[in-house]
């Protein structure tokens, strides 16, 4: 067998919607032929590892997180790699008209708007697991109006490695009320470790299959208006290195929902992302229309002063540290008609791919050569 699976316990964790204090689970897959692994714990359903090898077979965890479950609960934590939902990214002031009535969600963010499904998101939850033959199967069930959010929700995470070194991460939803459901993984990404810091994140490349992007005000809240990407710092729809890009931008780095070209509505490969020295690169495919690209803005900034968020091994976080890219339905859908709907009727089911295909330079993409 190529791909085989082991658990181990994390630690233990206080979950806040049970209140019962239980172990928190870990799943290492592991791919003998490539050498990979990837490691999920039960706390917020969240990849906490990823090793992948380079172009010198040199192995490399190219995912920021924590080394404890005390790591993941402290308040210093950006959503390192965990299921973000019951809505993800934001809802302008925490409302919006389901079936004709206002409902006000938790506002989180400055007191104003909704982020990433309030003060208790799907993050904080320490999710029941299960291993079935290749896949390891995590389940939340979210109560009627937690966080202001009306029905019982039961989400479902399916994590599964395959021998082509592609992680697939499945999500699902039901509800019993008619509801609101937009789910996505947020792991950080730097392709050439974890600990490498800002000067590899501006070296990287990267290519977003989108024409259009979702305008957005000061306080990062779509206004309805999608954007075109030509003639734009948004155009990333050829292969390009990020750090430029970057700084062409109004606030000096990425927080913004690209519109991404599905093929007939079906799982798609959206964006990749190589960094040329190390040789490695991924590849991103799903079936959601958006996908968020952040930079870090919001971690510590060193020339602030701040203090950093202490990581893995001891590594210290910065802004720029790392690049997310998280499918999703666009962020404030429920508040915009002419965006993707993200209302969910009992007896539907929500259903979200994404796979995140690694690997190291290939003779034909000489924008990634190999390190020398």
């Amino acid at each position: 067998m190529t791909v085989k699976i082991t658990e181990d316990i994390f630690g233990e964790y206080l979950d806040p919607f049970t209140q019962i204090k239980d172990k928190v689970r870990r799943f290492t897959f592991s791919n003998d032929s490539t050498k990979t692994t990837v490691q999920v714990i039960t706390l917020g359903a969240t990849i906490t590892s990823i090793k992948v090898p380079d172009t010198c077979n040199v192995i490399g965890d190219i995912v920021l997180g924590f080394d404890t479950v005390q790591g993941y609960e402290g308040s210093d934590n950006p959503y390192f790699g965990c299921a973000v939902g019951r809505v993800c990214n934001r809802i302008a002031n925490g409302s919006f008209i389901l079936n004709g009535q206002r409902i006000q969600v938790s506002r989180n963010l400055a007191n104003k708007h909704t982020l990433h499904g309030g003060f208790l998101g799907f993050n904080k939850a320490n999710w029941s697991a299960n291993v079935e033959d290749d896949r390891v199967i995590m389940t939340h069930i979210n109560k009627d109006g937690q966080e202001g959010f009306p029905g019982q929700v039961t989400a479902t995470v399916v994590f599964k490695l395959t021998k082509d070194n592609s992680f697939h991460v499945n999500f699902e939803a039901t509800t019993d009320k008619l509801t609101v459901v937009n789910l996505t993984n947020h792991s950080y990404f730097n392709l050439a470790g974890h600990d490498a810091g800002s000067a590899a994140i501006y070296e990287h490349l990267v290519k977003i299959k989108a024409d259009k992007y979702t305008i957005t005000d000061e306080d990062s809240i779509p206004t309805g208006e999608l954007g075109n990407v030509e003639n734009t710092p948004f155009d990333l729809r050829t292969l390009d290195v990020l750090g430029p890009r970057m700084q062409k931008t109004p606030t000096g780095g990425f927080d913004d929902n690209f519109c991404v070209n599905l093929d007939w509505n079906k799982t798609t490969i959206i964006a990749k992302v190589c960094h040329p020295k190390s040789g490695r690169f991924m590849e991103i495919a799903t079936n959601q229309p958006g996908v968020q690209l952040y930079t870090s803005n919001g971690m510590p900034d060193p020339s602030k002063n701040e203090a950093p968020i202490v990581g893995k091994g001891g590594t210290k976080y910065w802004k720029h540290g790392a690049l997310c890219l998280e499918t999703q339905k666009y962020p404030d859908a429920v508040n915009h008609e002419n965006f993707p709907s993200i209302i969910l009727n009992p007896g539907e089911n929500y259903t979200h791919e994404v796979i995140y295909k690694f690997g190291t330079s290939r003779s034909d993409e000489g924008t990634c050569s190999k390190r020398k």
